[in-house]
Formats: structure tokens, sequence, C-alpha cells
């Protein structure tokens, strides 16, 4: 029997404490971080890098405040980042947010927002 070794990738560290995903988290952040990473990008099939920009943008504030949601009504963290992943990959990019951002229609929700992300990111870097 041979074992290979599986790819480990580091998850990034946020850019923003304060305030996005990890400031509305407060106690719970520091835990939550690594769940949400690893929920969000097998998700959307993004890298760890777009979701850490989506993580620390407002719309990665308005997802925590879905899994704090969670949280409240009883929810374990991992439990509560999960319903949240799939209530947001659930959502499509209607009209209005098409029309906003410039994110394609019908695209899931989730993943419009962290490649949106991302490009604001990149274009702010450039």
């Amino acid at each position: 029997m041979s074992i290979t070794p599986k790819t480990i990738t580091a998850i990034p560290a946020t850019r923003n404490d304060a305030w996005g995903f990890w400031g509305t988290m407060g106690m719970h952040a520091q835990a939550a971080w690594p769940i949400a990473m690893t929920a969000i990008s097998h998700a959307t099939g993004q890298p760890l890098e777009s979701v850490r920009a989506f993580l620390d943008s407002r719309h990665g504030r308005h997802f925590a405040d879905d899994v704090q949601k969670g949280l409240y009504e009883g929810k374990s963290l991992a439990d509560a980042i999960e319903v949240a992943t799939g209530r947001w990959m659930g959502w499509t990019i209607g009209r209005q947010t098409n029309k906003r951002y410039g994110i394609p229609r019908g695209l899931p929700y989730l993943t419009g927002f962290v490649i949106h992300c991302e490009i604001i990111e990149e274009s702010l870097a450039a």
C-alpha cells in the first residue's frame, strides 16, 4: 500500500480584521475563518486568495451576518457556515445586481461575488 501525500494549502490570513467577515464574526473569527475559507472555495471552485478578498469585503460582512444568524439559531459554527454557503450558492445574480456590479445574470450569488471581489482587488493593486 502506498500513501500519496496530499497537497496542503495554507489558508491566507485576513487583511481586514476590523471589518468584513473577520470583524463581524468577533470572538468566533479565528475558528470561523479557515472553515469559511475552505467551504466557500470548495463550493465556488475559486482559489483561497479570491475567497479571502470576498471575506474581507463588505460582502463578506453580509456573509458573516448570515453565519451569525445560524449561530443564534443554535447551529454549530461549521453547520452555520455550511448553511450560509448553501444559501448563497442557491441564490442567483439577478438583473439589478448585474447592472450594479456587472456580474453575469444567473451565476450563483456566492460565486459571482467571490469573483467580483477578486477582480476589484486586482484592479486596485494594478
